[in-house]
């Protein structure tokens, strides 16, 4: 071996031997001191954590973008939804009314206290003893800095830790000012104002460097709970929680008794009822989004259709009630939803969260049971007195009409007749079918009222469910993301639920109770809805491309006396509808004319005898089908339910009329405003 390569091997053993040394010293300590050198390595872990929860880098850093851009189908932004990026706020540069004001109300000895108040939190916690209940708290401002920036609002003991935590660490890093500063700019004042700037000019129309002291702290007094003390919500709690700011300040010598007293009550320029073009639509759509959306985001809004259908709604002589809208293309994509007469952030949709009755809309699916289990739009149903168990259901107009079509019945919306249909199909075959539709609410079969609409749904499930009609296709997914969405799998059978739905659907918005909405250049398909007293009124229908439901009721849900579907949800309907561009899309022509007819609820038909022959009046000829004894006798008592055996045929019927724009209604029909 040559010298060279002796001493580079002398070297490297000479290099590790004093590693070697290092490291049997470093575990002779771990071992002397098994709790010190645990200590470290917590210190070292708590030191790395709070470095990736809060990075020094991002502390004092211009707020990021937050929140989204909804775009409407033409690529246009048309709201934003979520936090907006603040305004950078300099604490120090603040008039000292202003910064007084938060600070007296939410921790006044910020300046002299660390990351906590021990103090405060003591007083806070003795305060809270005494009342029995958490009445106040002792969070300083970095805690409610770190929270608000770095954390979530989960109320756990978990994220207080954290909190306290995050709140050294911070303190550490920025100075008082600083922290301050941040504060006011990830502060939430209500109405969707987040920072003291975007609060100070969507209140007061002022900077925050030109508020005065009562409008400092009225907006000092919004921090504790936003959405319900803002001026726009409850004006008077936001007055007495101004006082109470004013009296703090007072109480920590930053303004004088006298002072507090003479401050009169701000006068707030902000409503909160800033008319926002498809406010509705945009708030819908945001609680659907996932929580992490940010940027910009492609919607199905159509901003034309969307305020065709503010204006139809602004325009409505509602008289106290309230209006639901919502527009969608027979694929599912909404174009345009109004959730009320007054949008305001936060309002209350009832397209989508008020659950009530649909009334007779929900004949659908007992009819849609009914063509399912082999009827046809010609088969016959009885108008005629029925008793289920101890319920008598009686229809919207006087009297009962005897023998009739199943397309005369739904067009009328005789309830004798829907409930025989639906007994006759099965209860559980008209849930299956409501289901297979697309509607999620909750349906008890067991119920008798079923057939009538009795359950409660909400307007955006109902106009899904009728939106399968006009595609052809079921269940239609109710959307409002440019996706790329897949049409539904499951198709309609053209000649056994297709056509002769669209035939009745047809005959009731143009010769039944719908006709008020009908005369459109397109065909109308449709169907009205009236609950108990004009309870909840309706219209859901379509024509050519495009799908609508209206409701009309009120949010009390008091009766509303002479309303129904008829009426005022069918004229909102057309004359939203009648001043919009609709293409045609392709339908099934109307079933042919069956070569026999059925007879529907035979067993719920006290009184009626079916043994001989039937003589078809319409056809004037006696065509040797079994014949029904008249007069029914009123009030019998019906048979058990048969499920979905096939009813006894009776003659044939005549051939059903091509879909047109209009349709003379037959003299004996009833009014179009009853159900």
């Amino acid at each position: 071996m040559t010298d060279a390569a002796t001493g580079a091997s002398t070297g490297v053993a000479t290099e590790a031997k004093p590693r070697a040394q290092r490291s049997a010293v470093l575990r002779r300590h771990v071992r002397a001191h098994p709790f010190l050198a645990l200590f470290l390595l917590l210190l070292l872990g708590l030191v790395l954590w709070q470095t990736w929860m809060a990075p020094p880098w991002r502390l004092n850093a211009t707020p990021r973008l937050a929140g989204v851009d909804l775009l409407d189908a033409n690529g246009k932004v048309f709201a934003h939804r979520g936090p907006r990026p603040s305004e950078r706020i300099d604490a120090a540069t603040l008039p000292d009314d202003v910064r007084d004001a938060f600070l007296a109300i939410e921790d006044r000895r910020f300046y002299s206290h660390g990351a906590l108040d021990y103090r405060g939190l003591a007083r806070a916690v003795l305060t809270n003893l005494r009342a029995g209940g958490v009445s106040q708290g002792g969070s300083t401002i970095t805690q409610q800095y770190v929270k608000n920036a770095f954390l979530t609002h989960d109320r756990t003991w978990t994220r207080k830790f954290k909190e306290l935590l995050l709140a050294d660490w911070v303190e550490n890093w920025m100075s008082k000012d600083e922290i301050l500063s941040r504060y006011l700019e990830h502060a939430y004042f209500g109405a969707q104002q987040t920072g003291l700037a975007a609060a100070a000019r969507f209140y007061f129309d002022k900077a925050p460097e030109k508020l005065t002291l009562g409008q400092a702290a009225m907006l000092a007094g919004l921090v504790k709970a936003p959405s319900r003390l803002a001026p726009t919500v409850d004006r008077a709690a936001a007055r007495a929680r101004m006082r109470v700011v004013l009296g703090a300040m007072a109480d920590a010598g930053f303004i004088t008794d006298r002072e507090a007293k003479r401050v009169r009550n701000p006068r707030v320029v902000s409503s909160g009822r800033t008319r926002e073009s498809a406010g509705w639509f945009a708030d819908w759509l945001y609680t659907r989004l996932p929580e992490d959306s940010a940027g910009r985001i492609a919607t199905t809004l159509e901003p034309d259709i969307q305020r065709r259908a503010e204006r139809a709604v602004d325009q409505a002589r509602l008289g106290g009630a309230e209006i639901a809208l919502i527009a969608l293309r027979p694929d599912g994509r909404v174009a345009a939803l109004v959730g009320g007469s007054d949008w305001q952030p936060g309002a209350f949709n009832r397209v989508s969260q008020a659950r009530r009755q649909p009334g007779s809309t929900f004949k659908l699916f007992d009819y849609f049971a009914a063509l399912r289990a082999g009827a046809r739009p010609d088969d016959v149903v009885f108008d005629a007195p029925i008793v289920v168990g101890e319920w008598r259901p009686t229809n919207g107009y006087r009297g009962y009409r005897g023998p009739m079509t199943l397309r005369e019945a739904f067009a009328v919306s005789s309830n004798t007749a829907a409930v025989r249909i639906a007994r006759a199909a099965g209860y559980r075959e008209v849930v299956r079918a409501a289901h297979d539709l697309g509607i999620t609410s909750a349906l008890p079969e067991g119920a008798p009222s079923l057939p009538l609409g009795t359950a409660t749904l909400t307007l955006e499930e109902l106009a899904g469910a009728y939106a399968a009609f006009a595609l052809g296709r079921y269940p239609v997914q109710v959307h409002g993301l440019i996706d790329g969405t897949k049409l539904p799998a499951k198709r309609l059978d053209e000649q056994r639920e297709w056509a002769p739905m669209l035939d009745l659907l047809w005959e009731a918005a143009n010769a039944g109770t719908g006709r008020r909405a009908a005369s459109l250049r397109l065909p109308v398909f449709g169907k009205t809805g009236t609950s108990q007293d004009g309870r909840d009124t309706l219209f859901v229908g379509f024509s050519g491309d495009l799908v609508t439901a209206i409701w009309i009721g009120r949010d009390d849900n008091k009766p509303i006396p002479g309303a129904s579907g008829g009426h005022m949800p069918a004229q909102v309907w057309r004359s939203f509808m009648s001043g919009l561009r609709l293409k045609s899309i392709p339908i099934p022509a109307p079933p042919r004319a069956a070569r026999e007819r059925r007879l529907w609820g035979a067993e719920d038909t006290p009184g009626l005898d079916v043994q001989d022959g039937y003589e078809d009046e319409a056809d004037g000829a006696d065509q040797g089908a079994p014949t029904i004894q008249l007069p029914v006798a009123p009030f019998g008592a019906p048979a058990p339910d048969n499920g979905n055996v096939a009813p006894p045929l009776i003659a044939p019927g005549p051939p059903s009329a091509p879909y047109g724009d209009e349709a003379p209604a037959p003299p004996d029909y009833p009014p179009e405003d009853t159900e």
